[in-house]
């Protein structure tokens, strides 16, 4: 479906110095320095993934989903999507993509949310039938009925991008692009955002590309991560490859009847301890968690453990740091 090949994008930057002086030069001269934003990038997906596409600040993922949306055309490469090639088929194209940039609004700012998505109805030329049986479909999974009559500029943030979620998919498209569409959400807005991602994917096989910065958004929604730095592809994977291959390390806290006696398991790390109980650290690659709790139980009358996973953001700091990015 998305098919992304040698893609590079450079952008040419005015370099700016201080002083009364530098600045009168500048009016008549000004050095240029080039920022390569991506750099021979390469990836494909299939229909009804839903994948994360991460990196950190800088690294180009923005760039991308502006040239797959369209938005900006690339130096070099080339990128078909459905057939189109985004900057080219423009018009045709934009009737099969959604798109959310979690800082960027498509409502109105002063008139009411019925009125920006009616708007939008027009624009994209969706039937009167289609469009009634979408939007009912989006303002009870999203919980908008209360804020539909109400203009964008009173909504708090949560409620804004749950109605810019909708807004993006009045059409019904068959991939739909979020750039940060967490950004700023209180919890309870955050899972049924997920919530409602999953359903979309699940039931109308909508393709989703998430580019965020929370891991918790990654893990919840994504099988597969795409990783970018400095412009160029650096894993391209599931997820349960990456905890395979970096989360070896887990928490394991343990609960039992009042002992004074020190713990000490062969393998494990001890982090804290107390009477009644000890919090351990292991790497599963040394060692079973299995034989762990076992060493436990031999020495301790056991009331509860809790074996925690290294948490996903850990994760991908750790991948971030052998790529030194």
């Amino acid at each position: 479906m998305i098919h992304v090949e040698g893609i590079s994008k450079s952008f040419k930057i005015a370099k700016r110095q201080t002083g009364l002086r530098q600045a009168a030069k500048a009016l008549f001269y000004r050095e240029h320095t080039i920022v390569d934003a991506l750099k021979d990038l390469s990836f494909s997906i299939n229909q009804g993934e839903i994948v994360g596409y991460i990196g950190p600040n800088g690294a180009g993922k923005s760039t991308t989903i502006k040239i797959m949306s369209g938005i900006l055309v690339p130096d070099t490469g080339n990128c078909t999507i459905m057939g189109y090639t985004p900057w080219k088929d423009r018009t045709q194209y934009v009737k099969n993509i959604g798109v959310v940039f979690g800082q960027r609004s498509q409502l109105w700012w002063d008139v009411p949310v019925i009125d920006s998505f009616e708007l939008l109805k027009d624009i994209y030329k969706v039937p009167q039938q289609e469009y009634k049986t979408t939007i009912n479909l989006l303002i009870e999974t999203l919980e908008l009925e209360a804020i539909m009559n109400s203009p964008v500029r009173q909504l708090s943030l949560g409620q804004r991008m749950r109605c810019e979620i909708a807004a993006s998919l009045i059409h019904n498209p068959k991939i739909l692009f979020l750039d940060e569409p967490t950004i700023g959400l209180d919890a309870v807005s955050k899972i049924a955002v997920r919530q409602f991602i999953k359903t979309i994917n699940k039931e109308k096989e909508v393709t989703v590309i998430l580019t965020t910065h929370d891991m918790n958004d990654i893990e919840a929604l994504a099988d597969r991560v795409i990783l970018i730095g400095k412009g160029s592809l650096l894993y391209d994977g599931h997820l349960e490859e990456l905890r395979a291959r970096f989360g070896t390390h887990k928490t394991i806290t343990a609960d039992y009847r009042k002992n004074t006696n020190p713990i000490k398991i062969a393998g494990a790390e001890v982090l804290s301890w107390s009477p009644e109980r000890v919090v351990l650290s292991i790497d599963t690659e040394l060692v079973k968690t299995s034989d762990v709790i076992t060493q436990l139980s031999s020495q301790v009358e056991l009331q509860d453990v809790a074996v925690e996973t290294q948490p996903i953001e850990e994760i991908i700091v750790q991948l971030y740091q052998e790529y030194q990015i």
